[in-house]
């Protein structure tokens, strides 16, 4: 659930940063514009948010036609699930196309719905534990204290009204001196997923 209509409440769902990995918005490494990793088509109907984190990808540009395949790796009968968070995507480490600088740090998200999510959970004045279970991978809950803090929100907002517009534009000049590696991809733990139809 998102905030009231005025904007002041918001109450967290335990929505993990997985629901927002269906599309990623990325620097494409043949032409400097945005690229998207997609799900590969043809694969069965998501059943968990979590099955993203295995499931074949595909790096597609609209602007050089550039694209690439991602498969999971194999242990056993599991698929070894990516880590999702920092400002590289997971599948082929491709820095986010959506990053701007923000109070002395980096501001970053995968898609435009990630946005609107953020934006909704910082400008909430309130901001309430709706899921009726605590989720370890819960997304809010994990955001840096700089992201949650008062103090920053009017930083964070601009940033993230940057990033709107950065979510609609495609062109490598149109490319945030940000969008580029920070070196703070999540340290990979390498879980295993037994799910059907990840090629």
């Amino acid at each position: 659930m998102g905030p009231t209509e005025s904007g002041e409440r918001h109450a967290d769902d335990g929505v993990p940063l997985a629901r927002f990995a269906d599309t990623i918005l990325v620097v494409c490494p043949r032409c400097g514009g945005r690229a998207s990793v997609v799900q590969r088509p043809g694969l069965p109907e998501l059943r968990y948010a979590t099955d993203l984190l295995v499931w074949s990808r595909r790096l597609v540009c609209a602007g050089c036609g550039r694209t690439d395949d991602w498969r999971a790796g194999r242990r056993g009968s599991g698929a070894v699930g990516v880590v999702l968070g920092g400002t590289e995507e997971p599948f082929f480490g491709r820095p986010l196309w959506l990053q701007v600088p923000c109070a002395g740090r980096v501001l970053w998200a995968y898609n435009d719905r990630h946005v609107t999510a953020l934006e909704e959970y910082v400008a909430a004045r309130l901001r309430e534990h709706g899921a009726p279970y605590s989720s370890t991978r819960a997304m809010f809950p994990r955001l840096p204290a700089w992201v949650k803090s008062a103090a920053h929100r009017p930083a964070v907002l601009k940033g993230l009204a940057e990033l709107h517009t950065l979510a609609g534009r495609s062109a490598p000049a149109d490319r945030s001196a940000a969008a580029h590696a920070h070196g703070d991809r999540p340290r990979p733990y390498g879980s295993l997923h037994f799910v059907r139809g990840t090629d």
